[in-house]
């Protein structure tokens, strides 16, 4: 069993989830919000140490002004009472967000950086929230910081590794386990680096559907598998 779990979740099938109960599609993002309070208990109970969330691609920002002003409600409103809830301090969490933060309203990237910082010194569990993101961006964006540090003269091309490569992207950490619901089976530009050798579990279910037991599943079976990265 691996002692520090990281599972990375494609939170998928909020508004087919929202269509499906003849609800507004924002409910069903605010459905899926819920579930991720339950989510965070089930994964501490079950022995996850980081979680990174597929939270909003920057694709999303494409879709009707309505539902994306809804959407950054939302987010408002569930930083907000993420920043005061004990449990963040009691288990000490420790809180990052990956992506072009800098697209967010300046309200929402204050909350975001608000909750940075009060949390940089914990490290019990970690929650990374994907906003804005998207995988290929994010190499793109790690290339031109390394080409900028060889141009300057702070690193010689030949001493390029993928070590160096990963710390120069948003996240170096690499998950164990990948979750998708919503029964699509595809990644979808989602941490293109850091899966390589991670384990692929596909849901059926919508998110705000997904239960204790769907994870606690995926859990067991993933320590059934050997990986054998490669070899």
């Amino acid at each position: 069993m691996n002692p520090r779990l990281h599972i990375a979740i494609i939170v998928d099938g909020n508004r087919r989830y929202a269509k499906k109960k003849g609800l507004l599609p924002w409910k069903g993002h605010e459905a899926g919000a819920e579930k991720f309070r339950k989510f965070m208990d089930w994964s501490k109970e079950l022995g996850v140490k980081e979680m990174t969330l597929y939270t909003f691609s920057l694709k999303n920002f494409k879709r009707p002004k309505l539902e994306v002003d809804k959407l950054l409600d939302i987010f408002r409103r569930y930083f907000e009472e993420l920043k005061k809830d004990k449990r963040i301090h009691e288990d000490k969490i420790k809180i990052r967000f990956l992506g072009k933060i800098d697209m967010f309203p300046n309200d929402i990237r204050n909350q975001m950086q608000e909750l940075i910082d009060m949390t940089k010194e914990y490290n019990n569990y970690i929650v990374n929230f994907c906003m804005a993101y998207d995988g290929r961006a994010e190499i793109i964006d790690a290339v031109k910081t390394i080409s900028k540090k060889v141009k300057e003269g702070e690193l010689e091309t030949e001493k390029i590794t993928e070590e160096i490569f990963a710390n120069n992207l948003y996240m170096a950490d690499e998950p164990d386990i990948m979750i998708r619901t919503s029964g699509e089976q595809r990644i979808s530009g989602f941490l293109l680096w850091q899966m390589s050798y991670t384990e692929l579990f596909f849901l059926d279910k919508m998110w705000p559907e997904i239960e204790r037991e769907d994870l606690k599943q995926i859990i067991d079976e993933f320590n059934k598998r050997h990986r054998r990265f490669g070899g």
